[in-house]
Formats: C-alpha cells, sequence, structure tokens
C-alpha cells in the first residue's frame, strides 16, 4: 500500500490551538509535494478565510465547510458545492432562536453574525486573509433572504449544552449535524472560554464523504488514503480512509476510531510524525 492522498485537518492538528505550526509541518508538507503525494486539506471553515493558509501549505486539493466545498488548489477550480436549502436554515434559526442561541453562518466569501461571539469570533482573531469578510447584521436570516446568499454551513453556539438542540434539529431538519464541545481540556485557549456549537450542514454531507469524493475524482482505492485529525468532525473523515490518524491533543471519540494516535500533539508536530510514520523517506 503506498499513500497517494494525505488529507488533514487545520486548527488543532497542523496548527497549534495556540495558532503555532512547528517547522517539521512545513518539512512534511515539502517532501510530500516533492514526491507527488497530494496533499489536500480538511477543515470546517470556508474557503475564503483559509485560501492564504492553503497557499502557505502548498496544498493540492482543499475540503472546506465540513464538506460542503471541494477544491483543486492548483487550478483554482471548484470541483464540489452543496448548499443549505433556505428552508432548512429558517427551521435551524428558529429553533436557535427559541432557545435564545447564538447563530452565524457561512457563504462562499462572508460570515454572516448578530454579533462576535464563540466560534465566529475565534475565526474573526484568527482571520489572515482579507478576500474574507465578517457581516454583522440585525437578524442573519433576514440579511440572507435579501441578498439571496446560498449557505455552506450553519452555526450554533452557546455556553450550555446542546445535546437537546442538536436532537431536535435532526428529528424535524434534513441536515446533517455535529456537535463540537470545547470544554475542559478541550477548552478554546484563543478566547479562554468553554462553549459548545453545532456544525449545521446540507443533508448527508461531512469530510468523510468530502474524502470519499476525492478519491473517487483522483481514481485512488481508499487504501491510498492517510487522514490526520483532532476534533470530532473528523471522525468520518478518518474511517473513510485507508490510514486514519488521531493526534496526541485529539478528543477521545477520534482516538477510538483511530488506526494510530500520535505520541506528540499538534504543537509538538503531531502531524508531522504521522507523514513520516506511514510514508517513510528511505522508501520514497
Amino acid at each position: 500500500m503506498a499513500i497517494k492522498l494525505v488529507a488533514s485537518d487545520l486548527d488543532g492538528t497542523i496548527i497549534s490551538e495556540n495558532n503555532y505550526i512547528p517547522d517539521a509541518n512545513y518539512d512534511a508538507i515539502k517532501m510530500m509535494n516533492n514526491n507527488n503525494i497530494n496533499f489536500a486539506i480538511c477543515t470546517g471553515k470556508s474557503y475564503s478565510v483559509s485560501k492564504n493558509l492553503c497557499d502557505k501549505f502548498n496544498a493540492s486539493y482543499g475540503i472546506f465547510n465540513n464538506g460542503s466545498q471541494i477544491y483543486n488548489l492548483k487550478t483554482g477550480d471548484q470541483i464540489y458545492s452543496s448548499f443549505l436549502q433556505l428552508e432548512d436554515v429558517k427551521k435551524c434559526f428558529a429553533i436557535a432562536k427559541k432557545h435564545h442561541l447564538h447563530v452565524h453562518a457561512y457563504s462562499d466569501e462572508l460570515l454572516i453574525t448578530e454579533k462576535l461571539q464563540y466560534l465566529d469570533l475565534r475565526n474573526f482573531k484568527l482571520q489572515n486573509s482579507s478576500e474574507y469578510r465578517f457581516v454583522i447584521v440585525k437578524n442573519v436570516i433576514d440579511y440572507i433572504e435579501k441578498n439571496n446568499l446560498p449557505i455552506h454551513q450553519f452555526v450554533i453556539s452557546s455556553n450550555t449544552s446542546l445535546n437537546s438542540v442538536k436532537e431536535e434539529i435532526s428529528k424535524n431538519v434534513n441536515v446533517s449535524v455535529i456537535k463540537i464541545s470545547k470544554l475542559g481540556k478541550y477548552k478554546d485557549n484563543i478566547l479562554n472560554k468553554e462553549y459548545e456549537y453545532l456544525s449545521i450542514a446540507p443533508s448527508n454531507t461531512n469530510k468523510g464523504s468530502a474524502i470519499k469524493f476525492l478519491t473517487k475524482y483522483l481514481s485512488l482505492d481508499e487504501n491510498d488514503v492517510m487522514s490526520i485529525g483532532d476534533n470530532l468532525n473528523d471522525v468520518d473523515m478518518l474511517k473513510n480512509s485507508g490510514i486514519g490518524i488521531a493526534v496526541a491533543n485529539a478528543y477521545t471519540e477520534l482516538k477510538d476510531v483511530a488506526k494510530y494516535t500520535t505520541k506528540n500533539s499538534a504543537s509538538e508536530g503531531g502531524f508531522a510524525e504521522a507523514v513520516y510514520k506511514f510514508i517513510p523517506k528511505e522508501k520514497l
């Protein structure tokens, strides 16, 4: 088995929680590029907000918004795109507002929010792309409708448990919902805050489905693919790869489905450790 595609999450995997990127990770990516091994970035963020990092890492492909956007970064072409139905966004918005919860939404080049808070505030603090705009509005749904904006991902956030809200949305709306808990040791150190959020994408859309699409697009077998991650939205990605790897700082649930867990965390070069373990330099 020869690895022909390496897919990796960004935050908490290649980039540490304090926004540090070990030099070893750059070296590992350069090694892959020099040996014609495709490198794909897989993130919950949109393409626009991630573009500079994609260029920085010289990535070949990009999976964005947890699978609703896929780009061939070598050509700049979007090779897959899906959007939430407006009626589904409205239903999710209504449920969130009923429970007095914070929301924000991602279109192609906009993050729409009513107040920078939780995950959208984190993205604002980490932004490094002038192509991406954060729009603060009175009402998210009104703004989306008025401007006829297609939405790739809708996010609900709270400093209280979102279990019941996730269940309500799953029962009543035809969408994919992933809950992320940034609590305890997984606390958001950029904001110095604990919270949970629901990432809501089009039905049957996640990083795993995107990996399947990209594998087929490149005429590869699942066993040709290695994926690396740290968070709960990486579970399906690891399951749909020949080799799924969790970095040392990953959620326990991800380690449970991983073939291998690195000894090093993201800040210690866990990504590079994974690459060199399964793509040894002497075999290239």
